[in-house]
């Protein structure tokens, strides 16, 4: 039920604020990394949880649902982000992110015996975000029975004095995790105000980042990605048997691994007696990885993205700044077996401090300073290394215990990004190391093979300090994973691809896609015709997400586009045109051919 009503069920509005009608004005440019968010969103299959984050606890003892309210909305008043969204249909220059006056949070508590815990997660995480609507954050509430799920609490939080299950889910296009712990921070302060303001609007801001992002000079950035992207060829994926088989269509999977206090603290402290981080040796273990899928004896290059907080620029504030600012960033090294292994740590721990100073470039940035194909990705999989919490007790604990409250320390649900395997580390409460892999189902089909990657990831992060000395080579680290598994068959190609007809006149002329009926033929490239624009053709049997996967390169060159289709396409032309419309780029007028039209 809403907070402060007794009714069950979704809310009326299912996104997470509902706006005053006050127009917002014409907005800033979004930045590059959101624009390839929305992209992705825009390709993703309704449900799948694409670039969908969540952060979950239990509050024990009494939880007032209007002070709770009270306090979310301090938060909404303050935090530009959070009545943000982007303007719908678009502008031809591409998505514009608008910020609202004023925006009403809208918290759901579910009373207990209603929802199923892990079942209201999933559905949670699901449900689809409308990103024209403000803002990226959903809050729910589900009231537990006394004692469910583990010790006792103080009552009054639910049904029969058991705990409150808290959830925030929120969308990457506009927040990051780093992002929603600063927000939860401040949301607790409000609710121990008694919901009171407990200051002005934040600033720097989202606008301020935007502004600043639209400042950067790209030609050093430019020159820099041009040599250190990965090079073509790179090895991008752990071993896998599955090419041949068909993908699946369902969601991605999560397996969980974890190192015992005692094997963290040993694994930090060799790290730092080899003078890298915990980090470090989680790169170092991947690309072992990664190596492990080539056959060749010699050196190979190996490709993956690294998550950097992207709040290491020179922007004042950018350390307390809700917004998208975590960032995928493609690291490449050469993992050669007779190299000594701590040649390949200092290789990682150059190469991070490199890209450092351009953690701002998103990765599409990277891809067309390379000069690679659109279809040819950089990477495959992604590594992310989440900082650990504060040591010693917290004064916000403290003062909620004051009340009678106790909250258990949140709990991360990692975001699925794209990626084909991504595997984020973080070290919780009792000092442990957890590793965390997300694999999509559609690019690894064998869910053995991606568990196995993260699992042998962590065999390795136990056996560096026991079994890697100065003198260890890669080759022998290498051993550390056993046998090198059958290279699989190659797997056939399928899905939607583009097919030029014919180049544009001129650059910004925009771009006429053909929508072939289901029945066409193959599209083959044609003499040129009458006509600036240029003329593609979506070609192979794809639905709706594979149409606009092949689509993206047009979309991402922010120019006009118009869908041009006979009779039998025109359903699939309208899906893709409303799809295109709501994740905020330029709604493309649609064309129908006459049947008979060649």
């Amino acid at each position: 039920m809403s907070v402060g009503s007794e009714q069950t069920g979704p809310p009326a509005h299912p996104g997470p604020g509902r706006p005053d009608p006050v127009h917002p004005g014409p907005g800033l440019p979004a930045g590059a990394r959101q624009r390839e968010v929305l992209l992705d969103a825009m390709a993703a299959r309704p449900g799948s949880g694409l670039h969908v984050g969540q952060l979950h606890w239990r509050w024990y003892g009494s939880l007032d649902t209007r002070r709770f309210q009270a306090a979310w909305q301090t938060v909404y008043d303050r935090e530009a982000v959070l009545r943000a969204a982007f303007a719908p249909y678009g502008t031809r220059g591409g998505p514009r992110v608008v910020v609202y006056p004023r925006v009403v949070a809208q918290p759901v508590r579910h009373p207990q015996g209603s929802a199923d815990w892990q079942a209201l997660l999933l559905s949670e995480r699901q449900r689809d975000f409308d990103l024209t609507r403000p803002g990226p954050l959903r809050i729910a509430l589900l009231d537990e029975q006394c004692g469910a799920g583990g010790a006792g609490g103080t009552g009054g939080a639910g049904g029969a004095g058991g705990p409150t299950r808290v959830i925030l889910t929120y969308h990457q296009a506009l927040l990051d995790g780093r992002s929603v712990r600063l927000l939860l921070r401040a949301f607790a302060r409000a609710y121990l105000a008694e919901g009171a303001a407990t200051g002005g609007e934040r600033r720097p801001d989202l606008r301020d980042h935007l502004r600043w992002l639209a400042g950067q000079d790209l030609g050093p950035a430019r020159a820099f990605w041009s040599a250190a992207a990965p090079p073509a060829g790179s090895a991008t994926l752990p071993p896998t048997g599955d090419a041949g088989r068909p993908r699946a269509r369902t969601g991605p999977v999560r397996t969980t691994v974890r190192l015992d206090p005692y094997e963290a603290s040993r694994l930090r402290d060799w790290a730092a007696v080899r003078g890298v981080t915990e980090s470090t040796a989680l790169q170092a273990a991947w690309a072992l990885q990664l190596r492990r899928a080539v056959p060749d004896a010699g050196p190979v290059t190996v490709a993956f993205a690294m998550a950097v907080s992207g709040r290491g620029i020179p922007l004042d504030g950018a350390s307390r700044l809700p917004g998208p600012l975590r960032n995928p960033l493609p690291m490449s090294v050469d993992v050669d077996p007779g190299e000594p292994f701590a040649r390949l740590l200092a290789d990682l721990g150059d190469r991070a401090f490199d890209l450092a100073a351009y953690e701002w470039v998103s990765m599409g940035q990277v891809h067309a300073w390379s000069g690679r194909e659109p279809d040819e990705p950089l990477t495959g999989t992604l590594l992310a290394f989440d900082p650990p919490a504060a040591s010693g007790p917290d004064p916000l604990d403290e003062e909620f215990a004051a009340q009678g409250i106790r909250v258990t320390a949140p709990e991360t649900v990692d975001a699925h990004s794209g990626f084909a395997l991504s595997l984020t580390a973080h070290h919780d409460r009792d000092g442990g190391l957890v590793l965390t892999g997300v694999h999509d189902r559609t690019r690894i089909a064998d869910a053995a093979d991606a568990a196995d990657a993260v699992h042998r990831t962590a065999l390795l992060l136990r056996e560096f300090p026991a079994r890697v000395r100065e003198s260890t080579t890669v080759g022998e680290a290498l051993r550390l994973l056993g046998p090198r598994p059958q290279p699989p068959l190659p797997r056939p190609a399928g899905g939607a691809r583009l097919v030029l007809l014919r180049p544009a006149t001129r650059p910004g002329a925009g771009t006429v896609v053909l929508v072939p009926s289901p029945d066409a033929p193959a599209a083959t490239p044609a003499p040129a015709e009458p006509g600036h624009r240029r003329l593609v053709a979506l070609d192979g049997p794809a639905d709706a997400a594979d149409c606009l996967a092949a689509l993206r390169p047009v979309l991402a060159r922010g120019e006009p586009l118009t869908l041009s289709c006979p009779p039998a396409a025109a359903p699939l032309a309208r899906e893709l045109a409303h799809r295109i419309t709501a994740h905020a780029w330029p709604t493309p007028p649609i064309t129908i051919t006459p049947p008979d039209a060649p």
